[in-house]
């Protein structure tokens, strides 16, 4: 079984770089999207790529806004699953936007900027990190920090297709003290998806807050799909 991890909006390969060792120590084939975050379709081809370069059956992870590409990408008929972790899981014809303000603002949205031409970006700051990524080592996000981009609107506004957790096994992380992607829309996702679910007491940033339960989570859901 093949992994393939999908990061969220305007991050980069880095986001699973805590993770993807923990996976590939403990004997699985690994690949990680770098996706530019300006197009949802051209994301979605993007880890298609990936899934039709992988040798055998694929299990597809998603971060974040990575959620909204794997639940797309999903359909693809070598992926065996799908996981999030406190990801967008949207339903067909429904957006990440759409999504967000179904519920009250999270405290993201005080430090998110738009650009000139509408890309959205956060805003780099101490307060920032403290408010809303506490509990992520500080050399870890200065690190993220350089790697981060800005990301197009119309990647929050594109509605998804037929969503890929309809039809195949999902699995969803719940970050219980989440300040980007309120818990309770969590938590509603993972339940219309029929996801086997696990709460973590972190924030948003699961995969460098707590790598080894991302690991550990990921593959039950590889041997979940394993032949007995």
């Amino acid at each position: 079984m093949h992994i393939i991890l999908v990061h969220g909006m305007g991050g980069s390969d880095y986001d699973w770089s805590a993770v993807a060792p923990l996976l590939e120590a403990s004997g699985h084939l690994v690949a990680v999207a770098d996706n530019p975050s300006q197009s949802l379709d051209d994301d979605v081809a993007a880890v298609r790529a990936l899934v039709d370069a992988a040798d055998g059956d694929v299990l597809l992870v998603g971060h974040s806004y990575g959620g909204a590409v794997i639940t797309d990408a999903g359909r693809h008929e070598r992926v065996r699953g799908v996981v999030y972790i406190a990801a967008f899981a949207p339903a067909e014809g429904e957006t990440v936007n759409g999504i967000v303000t179904g519920y009250e603002p999270a405290e993201v949205s005080r430090f998110m900027t738009r650009g000139p031409d509408g890309e959205w970006s956060s805003v780099e700051s101490e307060e920032a990190r403290m408010a809303l990524s506490w509990d992520v080592p500080e050399q870890v996000m200065l690190a993220r920090r350089e790697r981060r981009r800005a990301s197009a609107d119309g990647i929050f506004t594109r509605p998804a297709g037929e969503p890929a957790w309809a039809t195949k096994p999902a699995w969803y992380m719940i970050a219980t003290l989440d300040k980007h992607l309120r818990p309770e829309a969590q938590r509603d996702m993972a339940t219309r998806a029929h996801a086997t679910v696990e709460e973590i007491a972190t924030s948003h940033s699961i995969p460098l807050a707590a790598p080894e339960r991302v690991s550990s989570f990921v593959s039950s859901a590889v041997a979940a799909l394993s032949p007995r």
